[in-house]
């Protein structure tokens, strides 16, 4: 049983991971590293990606590259953009990490995605096919497959 101010304080690092998690959402396009997440909220880099990962179930990292990939996947599907260029419009660095990391998340390059998506959600709604074509890890998608 867990006592009351125990209980106080997982629910201030509940509110601090949350404010960590909208601060990724809306700044994923930025340069973001766990340091400088970490200090915003007063942890250490390593207390905030284990509390992160026990409460998400990925690491702060994970979560923002997940977030990019997503944003770059709506970017690749309205066609109007060449994949370097949404590589550096969602916050990466690297072509050769974004296409690494899109290709783990989604199952395929993102020439290949935007090639295949340029057909595949035609006449769909933007908000549908966002939620359609969200992408999945690798190993969650064979451990549902195996269900």
């Amino acid at each position: 049983m867990t006592s009351r101010p125990a209980a106080a304080q997982h629910l201030r690092t509940l509110a601090l991971l949350r404010r960590v998690r909208d601060r990724i959402d809306r700044e994923y396009a930025q340069p973001l590293d766990v340091e400088a997440l970490a200090r915003a909220v007063n942890m250490s880099a390593g207390h905030l990606s284990r509390e992160f990962r026990l409460a998400y179930g990925e690491s702060p990292y994970s979560y923002l590259m997940t977030r990019r990939i997503e944003r770059a996947m709506a970017l690749l599907r309205r066609g109007e953009l060449s994949v370097t260029e949404v590589c550096f419009a969602v916050g990466c660095a690297s072509l050769g990490t974004f296409s690494t990391r899109f290709s783990e998340l989604v199952g395929m390059s993102p020439s290949a995605y935007r090639r295949l998506a340029a057909s595949g959600t035609e006449g769909i709604p933007s908000c549908v096919a966002k939620q359609v074509t969200r992408p999945v890890r690798n190993r969650q998608a064979r451990s549902s497959d195996t269900t």
